[in-house]
């Protein structure tokens, strides 16, 4: 594979993943509350995962493109520019988990797109709602309290990530059918 091929191919997945994180901050400033959780972070951390080579790219990109838009958004929310907020932690830790279930994508078909983002969610609701914050006691049973009142805001996590997925996972597999340059050396010895 050529030097240009490995450059088009990251190319493409880089403005995908940025794409996807520019309309994260579209829907939040000109919908804001709609549809809580129903947003592309999931599918970017599972597209990086899945289709980069290198796997330092694929965390660091959509880890950069999730920090980029976390600081709009926090403009957009508090009207302060601010480069963490109290759930940051959590947040970027389950955002690193969602890139390692992604690299676990060895063939990209609904099946397997739609059992990761499953799975994305399911570690989501478990590791982001920790009762750390002020909202409930740092007790198990605030913790169960604290997973109860999220499950419609991971329900539409669930959804985002599966309209997501089928749109980023979907159209770059219809790229790669049409276009070669955006083949895996793997896809090309086929």
């Amino acid at each position: 594979m050529t030097l240009q091929k490995i450059n088009t191919r990251n190319a493409v997945i880089i403005v995908t993943i940025i794409a996807a994180g520019v309309f994260r901050l579209v829907s939040a400033k000109f919908f804001p509350y709609v549809l809580s959780n129903f947003n592309p972070v999931g599918a970017m951390a599972l597209f990086g995962g899945a289709y980069f080579a290198e796997k330092w790219k694929a965390y660091l990109v959509p880890l950069f493109t999730l920090f980029v838009s976390d600081i709009f958004l926090n403009h957009f929310y508090s009207g302060k520019w601010e480069l963490f907020d109290n759930s940051s932690i959590l947040v970027y830790a389950f955002f690193l988990i969602m890139v390692f279930v992604g690299t676990l994508i060895k063939k990209a078909n609904v099946l397997n797109v739609f059992a990761v983002s499953l799975l994305g969610v399911v570690l989501h609701w478990l590791i982001t709602d920790l009762p750390f914050g002020n909202l409930y006691p740092h007790t198990f049973a605030g913790y169960l309290q604290s997973l109860a009142a999220a499950i419609p805001f991971e329900k539409n996590m669930l959804f985002g990530d599966i309209v997501f997925c089928a749109i980023l996972f979907g159209g770059f597999e219809l790229a790669k059918n049409k276009y070669t340059v955006l083949r895996s050396r793997s896809e090309l010895a086929l």
